[in-house]
């Protein structure tokens, strides 16, 4: 079946080439002359790599089109003949360049659709893409040795080839991502790439008997020189040899087809594994599938190979650039492979801080082929600038162990590793359990550049022999921010977290767009706080974000410097210091709670006033909101006894360090319903919400006697009493826990001594207040006297003289 055949089998694939050929006006001329076409482009005997070698071919080309045209006329159909003769002199209005090359990368279009549509039949439909839902279908069990293939190449019954593959019950796993942000491609399964290529191993095997059919011929053609048919005896070994190259030019053509393909699920591969960086699930199983795709090239290559120098033995003409062509494309094919196999599988982490130890590991996907892992070689890994990565990548520079040493920017403790083969699941591999980073070298910086902005790489490489030549590989790992403070943290996770979201598969090192659209950051942000949160973010909660980071001029894009530069209006700090110290505070002390869907947390303050006062229940229901003027803080905003919204100053982790977020809301009575984060919910009981998080009140040790820490809100100077736990007038001792408003205080209670009475009280706050105008500014006690006062002015039923015990204090007075 011609190759246009099989696209027209596809009603998509049709559509889409017909569009790529009408372009152009080439669609009748791909219609008509498609098989001819098709065998004379694939079929050519050299490829075209210079700009010289291209024009002569399409000159070439353009000359036996034109003649196979004019051949054509001479057909009975009338309108046939009419459309040739446009045909001609449309190819005579286009530069036989041009036509040639669009005629030529059409047909590699079509190889490549044909292959994916062959490959993906048991494929389901394209998915958008959804970063909680990739590569979460359990991989298969069993493994196919690719030396088993050499079986399969020399026969010629596609029967073989349906019963030989071990691979089964594979399910459909949706979309991949592209290196488009945002978007998915039709998935390919692994393991219908894999018979694809024993598809391929099996066609070649004819070429393979042709082949050893030719050596024989050849042998008895110099054995029999004097023979009388010797002449006739050369042109049909000449013929066969010509047909042998034709057949191997097309194995390799469908060698690189599946060459990209696989590629291509192995950049998807990193691509996910970046997404794993900040927080997507990540199956890193598919990379076993990965490896056997690529076995079974370095298979068909090695066995392309063998039959390219077997060919070249054959020898009857002096010179064969075409074939010698051939070998090098094929050398250059297998090189490439097994350089492009070499990967980091375990990243190290990307936030790295000096002197701590981490881990990596690098793989290599050749398994045992090639002989390598009998003689392992020797991973060595260095740290990289943003700069040296790039001459690497962009200028291809070859490894030079020699010169490597000066390209370090810092200095990596126990940075080699011996590579290790693992018999049972055919794993070459070589880990890195115990590196630390010593010592970095940091670039000049540029104008409001900072060390969380640069980024850093490691880089793998090693050395090794394959076929009497010597192959130096390398690789990168994702980017590094190194950092030497914990302080540090916050803008290093936004220079990593936008990097990984953002990132094209295939760069530059490590260049980054400076704006994404609203749709594309949200997603990178869910996935971030979900992962670290265990509870993904609700429409509500993304369109309160997207307020947040709008300024005055709304667009649909959200730049760098909004993201994590510029600081929140009135506020000194910036979104992403906000997003991640909320993240860090529920992760770190809320987290139950915010899985249980007890915190609203994502609304501002006039959205939280105006849902509590059009709450069914009225007084006493609450809600918690993060704050938005306190880094990591949450607050408690309630319908007080008036009917009104009151707001307590936040709390923040230094607060949760003392008494948790539950016992808190536990004390203050005067909150009885959380209004629902759900707008669909209803409003559920403070102890039904919050009871599985309060913390057991323990019995106190024999002999001694009970203190507890309680929350205790004042009035605040407005005439209801909004006290969260009855007033102790006995020991009390306050407590400043941080960031305290005076409506919120927390003091320790234990039993009560006898009771002050008011007029007790009252003289010993006359007598303080005595004291404090006659002290001189020195007097050590005065601090402790004034705070005491302020005490009995904000919450005078819990002033007494009790306040001074623990230090002694009255006793000095």
């Amino acid at each position: 079946m011609s190759l246009w055949k099989r696209i027209s089998s596809h009603g998509d694939c049709e559509q889409r080439m017909a569009a790529y050929y009408e372009e152009k006006g080439l669609l009748d001329l791909r219609l008509c002359l498609a098989p001819w076409i098709e065998d004379r482009i694939m079929s050519e005997q050299i490829s075209p790599n210079t700009p010289e070698q291209l024009e002569r071919v399409a000159l070439k080309f353009n000359e036996d089109l034109q003649q196979k045209l004019l051949s054509t006329r001479t057909a009975s159909d009338q309108a046939l003949k009419f459309r040739v003769v446009e045909l001609c002199a449309l190819i005579q209005r286009t530069s036989a360049l041009e036509l040639y090359s669009y005629l030529r990368t059409g047909l590699q279009k079509e190889l490549q659709l044909v292959t994916e549509k062959s490959v993906s039949a048991t494929a389901g439909q394209s998915m958008p893409l959804n970063p909680y839902n990739m590569n979460n279908t359990p991989m298969v069990t069993g493994y196919m040795d690719p030396s088993d293939l050499l079986a399969v190449s020399n026969s010629c019954n596609p029967a073989v080839v349906q019963n030989i593959a071990p691979i089964h019950n594979v399910q459909n796993t949706g979309g991949i991502a592209s290196p488009a942000l945002g978007m998915a491609t039709p998935k390919v399964e692994l393991y219908d790439v894999q018979h694809q290529i024993m598809q391929s191993l099996n066609e070649f095997g004819g070429c393979a008997n042709a082949l050893k059919l030719l050596v024989q011929n050849y042998g008895y053609m110099l054995n029999s020189t004097s023979s009388p048919n010797a002449e006739a005896a050369f042109r049909s070994l000449i013929d066969e040899k010509a047909a042998i190259v034709i057949t191997m030019r097309r194995s390799f053509m469908y060698y690189e087809s599946l060459h990209e393909l696989v590629i291509h699920e192995l950049k998807n591969w990193r691509y996910q594994q970046a997404q794993a960086g900040n927080g997507a699930p990540f199956n890193e199983g598919s990379l076993d599938d990965i490896q056997r795709c690529f076995e079974m090239l370095e298979t068909f290559i090695a066995h392309m190979l063998a039959a390219v120098k077997e060919t070249m033995r054959v020898r009857l003409v002096t010179e064969e650039p075409e074939l010698t062509h051939l070998l090098e494309q094929v050398q250059n094919a297998q090189k490439n492979l097994v350089c492009s196999a070499f990967i980091v599988d375990k990243q190290p982490p990307q936030v790295m801080k000096t002197n701590t130890r981490f881990a990596a590991s690098v793989r290599w996907l050749i398994g045992s082929q090639l002989g390598i892992h009998n003689n392992p070689p020797t991973v060595e890994c260095i740290i990289m600038s943003e700069m040296q990565s790039q001459r690497f990548v962009t200028r291809n520079t070859q490894v030079d162990n020699s010169s490597l040493s000066g390209q370090s920017s810092g200095e990596i403790l126990n940075a080699s590793s011996t590579m290790e083969y693992q018999q049972n699941n055919h794993v070459f591999s070589a880990s890195f359990r115990n590196m630390q980073l010593k010592k970095i070298k940091r670039a000049e910086k540029k104008g409001t550049e900072s060390v969380m902005d640069e980024k850093f790489a490691l880089f793998f490489y090693t050395t090794t022999t394959v076929n009497d030549f010597q192959i130096r590989v390398w690789t990168l790992s994702l980017p590094v921010v190194v950092i030497v403070h914990g302080n540090q943290e916050p803008q290093s996770w936004a220079t990593i977290t936008w990097d990984n979201a953002f990132a094209e598969i295939v760069r530059d090192p490590f260049v980054i767009t400076d704006r994404v659209t609203w749709a594309q950051l949200s997603v990178a942000l869910n996935i971030k706080f979900g992962s670290c949160t265990g509870r993904s973010l609700t429409i509500d909660n993304l369109d309160f974000l997207y307020e947040k980071l709008q300024r005055e001029e709304r667009t649909e894009y959200i730049t760098w410097n909004q993201f994590c530069k510029e600081p929140l209006p009135d506020r000194s700090f910036t979104f992403w210091e906000w997003f991640f110290a909320i993240m860090k505070l529920t992760k770190d002390h809320m987290l139950g709670m915010w899985k249980a869907g007890c915190i609203m947390g994502f609304i501002n303050k006039a959205k939280a006033h105006a849902d509590l006062l059009r709450s069914v229940y009225g007084i006493g229901t609450f809600l918690l909101r993060f704050s938005d003027s306190e880094l990591g803080g949450v607050t408690i905003a309630y319908v007080n006894p008036l009917g009104e919204v009151t707001m307590l100053a936040p709390w923040t982790a230094r607060d949760f360090q003392v008494l948790n977020l539950a016992d808190r809301i536990r004390d203050l009575d005067v909150l009885c319903w959380l209004h629902p984060s759900d707008r669909n919910a209803s409003p559920v009981k403070r102890d039904v919400a919050f009871g599985e998080f309060y913390s057991k009140r323990q019995d106190p040790v024999t002999g001694y006697v009970k203190s507890t820490l309680h929350v205790h809100v004042c009035s605040n100077g407005d005439n209801v009493s909004t006290a969260g736990t009855p007033h102790h007038h006995g020991a009390q001792e306050n407590m400043q826990l941080g960031n305290f408003s005076p409506q919120s205080t927390c003091i320790f209670s234990s039993p009560a001594p006898p009771e002050e009475s008011d007029s007790d009280a009252s003289e010993t706050a006359e007598a303080l207040a005595n004291y404090v105008n006659t002290a001189p500014p020195n007097d050590p006690l005065l601090g402790v006297i004034s705070n005491a006062l302020m005490k009995s002015v904000n919450c005078p039923g819990d002033f007494g003289m009790t306040d001074f015990d623990s230090m002694g204090t009255f006793d000095n007075f």
